[in-house]
């Protein structure tokens, strides 16, 4: 009789540890359109910069993120960015991955990175949030140029920086209105930032939240021999997006 008493009262402790579990850890995945305005040069073989115009066209970020009570332990966001935009100079000399290039250029300059970003909510409230934390932005970027009979190069450029993190939302309880404002800055590359700043409005739901956000993002890569490569090229622009809430 003990024993069923037990595993019955053991059954009920676990059944309300998942319940509760399953409204204190929380979930949001996004996604945001950025028209952005790419601007960026090209080092040729012997470190000299050569600036292509870029165009402006669509972006796109996309986001995932686990927030739990635990003690301790750090939050997860993991976000995607996919940066990639073609330029031209209509009279350039240069040599670049061993092969020289004269005449008319073009370029596709790919900055698109992966953000791992570990983070502790010091302040949640329908008033004001406030995250702050560590990222290692992780590039995924290359630099290719070619010329109009098709000859081409590219140098990759895989390795990741350190940045801090740090999000913070003001929000006007019972309207749902908010403003955010979102900054990621390299400390082992000091002229590399990421940074965006908005306003949203969010809709209570039954099973989920709803948000809808836009704003202004800038994403600065200003570096020196980061992975065999050196430049100053950024993306910059107005976003839109929507954010989900488990």
């Amino acid at each position: 009789m003990k024993k069923t008493i037990l595993a019955a009262s053991l059954l009920s402790a676990l059944a309300a540890f998942s319940a509760n579990a399953a409204t204190v850890v929380g979930f949001k995945v996004g996604a945001d359109y950025w028209h952005a305005d790419a601007k960026g040069n090209v080092p040729d073989d012997a470190g000299n910069l050569h600036g292509f115009d870029y165009d402006t066209s669509g972006q796109t970020s996309v986001w995932f993120a686990v927030e739990h009570p635990v003690p301790l332990l750090p939050n997860l966001l993991i976000r995607e960015n996919r940066l990639e935009e073609d330029g031209f100079n209509a009279d350039a000399t240069l040599a670049f991955g061993g092969i020289p290039f004269n005449g008319e250029l073009y370029s596709t300059m790919d900055l698109s990175n992966t953000d791992f970003v570990l983070y502790y909510e010091l302040l949640d409230n329908d008033i004001v949030s406030l995250d702050v934390g560590g990222a290692y932005k992780k590039m995924n970027g290359s630099l290719r140029i070619s010329n109009a009979s098709g000859v081409a190069a590219q140098k990759d450029f895989t390795d990741g920086i350190i940045m801090g993190y740090a999000s913070a939302v003001v929000g006007m309880p019972g309207l749902g209105l908010y403003g955010f404002a979102d900054l990621m800055a390299g400390l082992d590359e000091s002229q590399v930032y990421d940074y965006s700043v908005g306003l949203g409005w969010e809709f209570d739901g039954i099973a989920l939240d709803t948000r809808i956000r836009a704003g202004y993002r800038e994403f600065s890569f200003d570096v020196n021999g980061f992975d065999g490569i050196s430049t100053d090229s950024s993306f910059k622009g107005y976003f839109a997006g929507v954010e989900l809430l488990f």
